[in-house]
């Protein structure tokens, strides 16, 4: 997994994706509804560090793997998505079983 870009990639988006959905499903409620910001700015900071490695990992995939444009765009629309990352994990993975 560790051994090729793309699954460094794919593991950050899985972990990218676990913040996003944490900070939209957790931190968010606990903040709007219990009055609890705290959670926002410490899962807030968490997802930013995370996604920004994600960019950083889709920069390698793309250089690397010589990716088109278009599928970078697509990789970081992903990102903006809640479960986009999962869904481009899978995506990823099943190309990588057939190569």
């Amino acid at each position: 997994m560790f051994k090729t870009t793309v699954g460094r990639f794919c593991f950050i988006g899985n972990i990218e994706g676990i913040s996003y959905l944490l900070l939209l499903c957790v931190a968010m409620p606990l903040k709007y509804w219990a009055d609890m910001p705290i959670y926002v700015a410490i899962v807030g900071a968490l997802h930013g560090l995370l996604f920004t490695l994600y960019l950083l990992a889709l920069l390698h995939v793309w250089i690397d793997r010589r990716w088109s444009f278009i599928r970078v765009v697509i990789a970081f629309v992903a990102s903006l998505v809640p479960l986009g990352t999962f869904f481009l994990d899978a995506k990823l993975r099943k190309e990588a079983s057939r190569s």
